[in-house]
């Protein structure tokens, strides 16, 4: 399984390519060009990740992958670009907005099944703070990252705001339910 641990310059290397590429993205209106070869080992690993933006200390976008389909370098500069100018919740980014922005780095581990009897048992086995989750049912699905937990401390609480996050009643379970858990490297 590919590392998610990334040396210190290849994190600074990461957050400086999402800058350039929501820069990028004001003044031609497209991610970032990454040429993957000029970029360490570790960056050219096949990783998914989220790249949220912040403003004041509030979300100003969030977008990512659950599953690795290219470059992690790649998807940083794609992932960067979208969350500042296609996530559906805010208008897309201005340049007036840029000196307020903050930026945090999600590298996701592989999600991996969780097997549960019901809902106490899955609440058993979820890990707060460690945990990323994937709920899906049919055509309903939603994530939350392991930093949601700092809103949402309370394994319940997180559970059936993730419900919510993927268009159910925050009361509703259902044993066919599907349910997976992934970690991050955040930075």
């Amino acid at each position: 399984m590919p590392s998610t641990e990334l040396s210190t310059d290849d994190k600074s290397t990461a957050l400086r390519i999402a800058k350039e590429s929501i820069l990028h993205g004001l003044k031609d209106g497209s991610a970032l060009n990454i040429i993957t070869n000029n970029y360490s080992e570790d960056l050219q690993q096949t990783l998914a990740c989220f790249v949220t933006l912040h403003k004041n200390n509030q979300l100003r976008g969030c977008i990512g992958a659950l599953e690795a389909s290219q470059a992690l370098i790649n998807d940083i500069a794609e992932h960067a670009f979208a969350a500042a100018f296609r996530d559906p919740r805010f208008p897309p980014l201005e340049e007036n907005e840029l000196n307020e922005l903050s930026m945090e780095i999600s590298v996701l581990s592989k999600p991996e099944k969780i097997n549960f009897e019901n809902e106490e048992d899955l609440l058993n086995q979820i890990r707060p703070d460690v945990d990323g989750l994937i709920l899906e049912h049919e055509y309903n699905r939603g994530t939350f990252l392991p930093s949601v937990w700092e809103q949402l401390p309370d394994k319940k609480d997180f559970l059936n705001h993730l419900k919510t996050k993927a268009g159910l009643p925050s009361n509703w379970w259902h044993n066919d339910v599907k349910i997976s858990r992934y970690e991050t490297t955040q930075f």
